[in-house]
C-alpha cells in the first residue's frame, strides 16, 4: 500500500516539473511584465470603427463645404456680362456715327438675323476681347468680328466676313477677299483714323437713340440699365 502511494507521488511530481519546464509563450511574458494593457485600457474593435467613421464624416463635411464655397464663388457673375459667349458677334465703337450707320445697315440687310452686335464701351464686350487677346484700343482702331471659337477677324477682313453671312446680293462681295489684306486694311485704316472728324461721335452708345435695334445686341440689358440710370 505504501509502495503504491509513493509511486503516485512520484508521478505527480514529475508532471509538475514537466509543466514548469515548458517555455512560456511571448504573450505570457508580455502579460507578466505589464507590456500588454489591461482590457479596460485596450481599444475595442467597435471603438476603433466608431472613431474612424467619425473622422471620415468630418473629412467629408469639410470637403463638401470647400466645394460649395468654390462653386458659389465661381458662379457669381456681374450683371450685364454674358456667361455664354455667342458666335457671329461684331464688337465695334458704339459712339462712332460711321460705325453706327454700318451696324444699322447690316441689321436691315440681315433678314435671317445671323449677326449680333456688342458695343465696345460695355462690360459685355470684355469676355470677347479676352477671347481674342485684344485690347479696347485695338478695337477702337479696327472693329472685330468673332465668327466662332478661335476664329475672329479685324478691319476689312471682318467687314467682308460679315457680308458673307448676308443674303444675296450682299454675300457676293466676299469675293473682295482675294485683294491682298495689306491693301484692303490700308484703305480701312485711312478712313478709321478720320471717322470722328468726318462723321462725329457721341458720349454714349448711339444705339440708345434707336432702342428698336437692341434686340440684336448681346449687351442690350446693360445698355438699358445705363439708360435708366441716366434718367
Amino acid at each position: 500500500m505504501m509502495k503504491i502511494l509513493l509511486m503516485r507521488n512520484v508521478a505527480r511530481t514529475t508532471s509538475t516539473l514537466r509543466s514548469c519546464s515548458r517555455s512560456p509563450s511571448p504573450s505570457s511574458w508580455c502579460r507578466f511584465f505589464g507590456l500588454v494593457p489591461s482590457a479596460e485600457a485596450s481599444p475595442q474593435p467597435s471603438d476603433v470603427e466608431n472613431a474612424g467613421a467619425a473622422a471620415a464624416a468630418a473629412n467629408v463635411a469639410a470637403l463638401n463645404l470647400d466645394v460649395t464655397d468654390r462653386t458659389s464663388s465661381s458662379t457669381v457673375s456681374k450683371p450685364g456680362i454674358p456667361t455664354i459667349l455667342q458666335p457671329r458677334v461684331v464688337v465695334y465703337d458704339g459712339v462712332c456715327h460711321l460705325c453706327h450707320r454700318g451696324v444699322k445697315w447690316v441689321i436691315n440687310a440681315d433678314k435671317h438675323r445671323k449677326i449680333k452686335f456688342c458695343c465696345l464701351q460695355s462690360r459685355a464686350a470684355e469676355p470677347y476681347l479676352r477671347l481674342c487677346g485684344v485690347e479696347k484700343e485695338d478695337v477702337l482702331r479696327r472693329f472685330i468680328f468673332i465668327e466662332g471659337l478661335g476664329q475672329y477677324h479685324q478691319a476689312s477682313t471682318a467687314a467682308l466676313k460679315v457680308l458673307s453671312y448676308l443674303p444675296f446680293p450682299y454675300y457676293s462681295l466676299r469675293t473682295l477677299l482675294i485683294i491682298p489684306t495689306p491693301l484692303r486694311d490700308a484703305i480701312y485704316d485711312y478712313v478709321a483714323k478720320r471717322r470722328y472728324d468726318w462723321f462725329g461721335k457721341e458720349e454714349d452708345c448711339l444705339v440708345l437713340q434707336e432702342p428698336e435695334m437692341l434686340e440684336r445686341f448681346i449687351d442690350a440689358e446693360e445698355i438699358l440699365q445705363h439708360r435708366q440710370s441716366d434718367l
